[in-house]
């Protein structure tokens, strides 16, 4: 398939318009309808509905964006594993959720990448269901994420599991009662386990989906809400943030999940380490890790 076609296809979705599309790809808008005419002869589907406001996608059309963007990526994805140097023997290609690169996934790369020089490492933050996507369709080597979902040829190990606490930005905070608390939503698991804990606690005044968000309103403007133990310990000794006394503790595993049947060995040399880091760093703390990285889920290898 002409990734030309592709690329046009992809920019009138983004755009919503044929006119707005050439001026972005510096082409005429005949060449975007020519593109956009080819592409659904060989499609044999019709992929966009067009209207004087715009166009919009066809059921045909929704179901090829997925497919189109995978190509773009793959594409760009080959192009630089091409032009990687002489002196780069490999590359790994790595996803986590964006909650857990500053507490794994960023500490460790940069080790890795100062005892292993010679392996390029290609790193991607994204949702949960971004970054499953991108695994299955074979652009990620392995992925960090809090709520892996179960599929077929995938392996899936607990990595570590941290623990969630409340902390304010003053001492004497009462948690959900006061009107400055922020609920950070850290998953469904989350959500149905502090509505458990604090049946009274209606709905919250901020809602805020990442936690760095949270975090940093509380620091600039007060309040409260639930952070990693881990994450907060700096703040919380040097007196920016407080723990809240007597509020409940969340365990929230996190874990990581890869091809059953990978044969990349150089990002399996890389899991190998990611996996030895995060032991040494709980080790550390204190906390037992005899039973971190172990297999959890099997699926069926992929044919």
């Amino acid at each position: 398939m002409d990734m030309d076609l592709v690329r046009t296809f992809l920019e009138v979705v983004e755009t919503g318009s044929f006119i707005r599309a050439a001026d972005s790809l510096h082409v005429t808008q005949s060449t975007v309808s020519a593109r956009v005419k080819e592409l659904e002869l060989e499609l044999k589907q019709s992929l966009f509905v067009r209207r004087k406001s715009g166009v919009t996608l066809t059921p045909a059309g929704k179901r090829f964006q997925p497919h189109a963007q995978t190509m773009m990526h793959v594409l760009r994805q080959a192009r630089q594993d091409v032009a990687l140097p002489a002196e780069l023997r490999a590359i790994i290609n790595i996803g986590g959720q964006f909650s857990l690169w500053q507490r794994i996934v960023l500490e460790w790369m940069a080790d890795y990448r100062a005892a292993y020089p010679e392996v390029a490492v290609r790193a991607e933050a994204g949702t949960p269901e971004s970054l499953m996507n991108h695994l299955a369709d074979g652009l990620l080597d392995f992925v960090v994420m809090y709520s892996p979902e179960a599929r077929p040829g995938f392996q899936i190990e607990k990595l570590m599991e941290e623990t969630l606490v409340m902390a304010s930005n003053r001492p004497d905070h009462r948690g959900p009662a006061d009107g400055d608390y922020v609920f950070v939503d850290w998953g469904r698991d989350f959500a149905a386990w502090h509505s458990d804990q604090f049946p009274d606690f209606g709905a919250p005044g901020l809602h805020v989906s990442l936690g760095a968000l949270g975090m940093g309103y509380i620091m600039s403007r007060g309040g409260a809400g639930y952070f990693p133990r881990r994450l907060i310990a700096a703040d919380v000794a040097a007196g920016r943030l407080h723990l809240i006394p007597g509020m409940p503790e969340f365990l929230r595993p996190a874990h990581v999940i890869y091809p059953a049947d990978s044969g990349n060995e150089a990002a399996m040399h890389a899991l190998d380490s990611l996996r030895n880091a995060v032991r040494h760093d709980l080790s550390q703390q204190g906390v037992n890790v005899t039973t971190l990285a172990q297999p959890q889920r099997r699926g069926k290898a992929r044919h």
